[in-house]
């Protein structure tokens, strides 16, 4: 069955008790309100809910329910007017669960989409993007194309060039050359965009008309994207009566006697984005808090700083990127000859990420066209044998620590710091109240041994935040693979029941079926296009045709995001000499 003859893509008829253009999109031209400051990075979403046996106790939008609780959210805007977040009670398009990049970048491009409602909730108060790790002069892994818009929408407001000449800063930037933007930069261009959205409000987009002058549209007028922050989402439903999900947030900040607030939603966007990962061996460890010798994990690093630096002994364990910055910067801050650093890791080597050309292309849509066209087994057993594209560490970052520890030997002697692969912590505890003490094993030489340290950084990485939770009450729609996990589309859209007419798109949550390239930055803007091209029906904006100089596969078939041919599907044509064999 193809997606066009899928019912479950299909828009819904009107629902009686709605209005006509709660069933259609683009009939809406307005704005929906938008909560004013900063924005934090990948929300943390939402607790359990389901529905309720028997007839629905749930208001259609406009009106109350019968327990009273109002059946869409109204907040008090500046000089204490009423402003709802769905006005004039009409169902957003989409609505989106947690604000970091990825749902920035959605809702930054969404701004651009002709009558398109949409809201994004996020429980923070602020944009935050890895604020533990916004360590001085270290920098992004990728260019600065990798913005929110810029890699879909070039010309975009809202992309890194244009936050450059609002800050008048175009031309030193230009003359800088520089193609790595540093991480302090990039969290505030994505705080600009945030602050932009809130208060940009509708707009005209499309372009010029024939017989127009010059900057004059021709199309609606674009919703506000509506950023909530200080919501935190408790409960998502699908209404099978109203072919709407229903969204319960309550806002933590708020007076304790506030209602709970409630949006309806033909479509849902979940961005909650990772969490901080700690080892078994270490959780126990990483969770006492007290007085005592730190346990911090890296995501957590600045806000230790300075605990860290005045430790008698620091242990850094995990050799990606992270572990790499927090032991140079712990480095370059200690006494010479005096460092008395450890970093170790379990990994054979403190390998340098994969960064050729072609290497590269695994960040494609192609590739991940590709990736996701191959059976769940094959996909599995791939992704952990390519970790060196996404958890090694920076060329550059491994020179400048080659580069410190060489410039302290120039004095006679070496550094008093220990850089050791290939050691696994198999459990670790406190001694006393102020050291810890780690059993370290060294398996290639069969060698168990203690380390005893003052204070550990845990550079161990992030996990996909479950989506358990916020799903809850849409398990029973849910198609699983064999493994228990949440299936997803080319399209980003979790796979479900027919019944359900509605589509929930993820966001940074679909590694085990899109591959490598689901959390990097490189591949944002690409896959809030192909969102927002499934979520309108049209191609708003425009889906590469090919992305990559490498044929990935000789198989022709294979999921197409967005309905754009992969390379294999374009090779009869283009490439004579190549007839892909085609296998049952």
């Amino acid at each position: 069955m193809t997606t066009a003859e899928d019912p479950r893509f299909h828009r819904p008829a009107p629902v009686p008790g709605l209005p006509p253009h709660a069933a259609n999109y683009g009939a809406v031209n307005g704005g929906s309100s938008s909560a004013g400051g900063d924005a934090p990075g990948g929300g943390r979403a939402a607790g359990q809910g389901s529905l309720r046996p028997g007839g629905s106790p749930y208001a259609l939008p406009g009106q109350r329910t019968s327990q009273g609780r109002p059946a869409l959210t109204v907040e008090t805007g500046r000089g204490g007017a009423a402003k709802g977040h769905d006005s004039g009670h009409r169902p957003l398009d989409l609505a989106g669960v947690g604000i970091g990049p990825a749902n920035l970048s959605l809702a930054a491009l969404a701004d651009g989409v002709p009558g398109l409602r949409t809201a994004y909730y996020e429980q923070r108060a602020g944009f935050e993007w890895h604020p533990g790790m916004l360590i001085e002069g270290a920098t992004l892994q990728v260019p600065f194309l990798a913005d929110l818009v810029t890699l879909a929408d070039p010309a975009s407001r809202w992309s890194f060039l244009s936050y450059l000449k609002t800050q008048d800063r175009l031309f030193p930037f230009y003359f800088g050359e520089r193609f790595h933007i540093e991480r302090t930069e990039y969290d505030a261009y994505c705080r600009w965009v945030c602050e932009g959205l809130a208060t940009a409000g509708p707009r005209a987009v499309g372009r010029p008309g024939r017989g127009q002058g010059k900057g004059a549209v021709r199309g609606a007028a674009a919703a506000g994207p509506g950023l909530h922050f200080g919501h935190r989402v408790d409960a998502v439903r699908w209404h099978p009566e109203l072919r709407l999900f229903e969204l319960d947030f309550t806002r933590p900040d708020a007076d304790s006697a506030s209602p709970p607030g409630r949006s309806y939603a033909r479509n849902l966007v979940l961005g909650v984005g990772t969490a901080p990962y700690v080892p078994e061996p270490l959780r126990a460890l990483a969770a006492s808090t007290g007085a005592g010798a730190p346990v911090v994990h890296s995501a957590g690093y600045l806000d230790h700083r300075e605990r860290l630096l005045a430790a008698g002994h620091v242990t850094v364990v995990g050799s990606g990127q992270s572990g790499a910055e927090v032991f140079l910067d712990l480095l370059r801050h200690r006494p010479a000859g005096r460092e008395r650093l450890h970093w170790i890791t379990r990994s054979g080597a403190f390998a340098p990420m994969e960064y050729s050309k072609l290497g590269l292309e695994h960040f494609t849509p192609d590739y991940t066209r590709y990736f996701h066209g191959l059976r769940q087994s094959v996909r599995d057993e791939l992704l952990p044998r390519q970790w060196q594209l996404h958890k090694a560490v920076d060329h550059g970052t491994l020179a400048a620590i080659h580069d410190e520890l060489y410039h302290r030997t120039l004095g006679g002697g070496w550094p008093d710091a220990v850089i050791t692969p290939g050691v696994a912590v198999r459990t670790a505890g406190r001694v006393g109240a102020t050291r810890v003490e780690l059993h370290l094993e060294q398996v290639e030489q069969e060698v168990r041994t203690r380390l005893v340290t003052d204070a550990v950084v845990l550079a161990t990485g992030y996990r996909e935040r479950p989506l358990d939770g916020v799903l809850a009450s849409l398990e029973p729609w849910l198609v699983r693979d064999e493994s228990e996990r949440v299936r997803v589309d080319e399209h980003y859209r979790l796979v479900m029941d027919p019944s359900v007419r509605g589509a929930v798109y993820v966001q940074n949550a679909e590694r085990h079926t899109h591959g490598v390239g689901a959390p990097d930055l490189g591949l944002l803007a690409h896959r809030s296009a192909v969102i927002l091209n499934s979520v309108t029906g049209e191609e708003h904006y425009r889906i590469p045709r090919r992305t990559a100089f490498t044929t990935f596969g000789l198989r022709p078939e294979g999921a197409l995001a967005a309905g754009a041919p992969g390379v294999a599907e374009q090779a009869d044509r283009e490439h004579e000499g190549f007839r892909p064999l085609r296998t049952s």
